[in-house]
């Protein structure tokens, strides 16, 4: 007999600007930096591997790591440094002001997959006040129209930045899987668990460069 309510695939929320900005980031300082392990000998070749070991931690972690998993069962935020899992009956509350946040068990936690750009919002609210007056919808500098960040139904459709709508979206996931009798049991402590992956290598990158320029 097979389940009514087959396992859903997580909905992975991503920032498509990040990712980009990150594997640039990080061909670069690779190119350059194994240019000078190479060419470079003794305290130079110390320096750029410190160097190295310091830097592309923090580009994976604030580029490449977040993003916010939302399946049947839990909602699972990976943020630079950390990881915090939680069902969908912890979360009290998912908003979007200056940046994205969740709240669960009283406690915030901030999406920093899902940044949130107040010149597309305000490019949002412009668009739909000229669609509801009833004016065609601008198509901004030199006929282009609305960035990347602002999602909406067809040229002449109401838009939406799209940070507010993956939170719309997330709400809609926790007020769907909270209260259908899929989720954990509301007393399911929220978990949080460190990226030691990310903050070793660092760390140990850190503590190379201190030596490095105190000697």
């Amino acid at each position: 007999m097979t389940s009514q309510n087959p396992p859903v695939a997580d909905r992975c929320y991503r920032s498509p600007a990040a990712l980009a900005a990150g594997v640039a980031l990080l061909a670069i300082a690779l190119w350059l930096g194994s240019d000078a392990l190479i060419r470079g000998s003794g305290r130079q070749q110390i320096t750029v591997g410190a160097g190295l070991l310091c830097f592309v931690p923090l580009v994976v972690a604030f580029t490449l790591r977040p993003a916010v998993f939302a399946g049947r069962e839990r909602l699972r935020v990976r943020n630079p440094f950390r990881t915090i899992s939680m069902s969908w009956q912890s979360v009290d509350s998912l908003r979007s002001g200056y940046t994205s946040e969740v709240v669960a068990d009283g406690t915030t936690y901030q999406l920093w997959s899902v940044p949130v750009s107040l010149r597309a919002r305000k490019a949002a609210i412009r668009h739909n006040a000229r669609v509801d007056a009833g004016h065609k919808p601008s198509r901004g500098l030199f006929g282009v129209g609305l960035s990347e960040a602002v999602t909406g139904e067809g040229e002449g459709g109401r838009k939406t930045a799209t940070s507010d709508s993956v939170i719309h979206e997330l709400r809609d996931l926790a007020a769907k899987h909270g209260e259908d009798g899929t989720a954990p049991a509301p007393s399911a402590p929220v978990t949080v668990r460190w990226a030691y992956e990310v903050l070793a290598p660092l760390l140990v990158g850190a503590a190379g460069l201190a030596y490095v320029l105190a000697t």
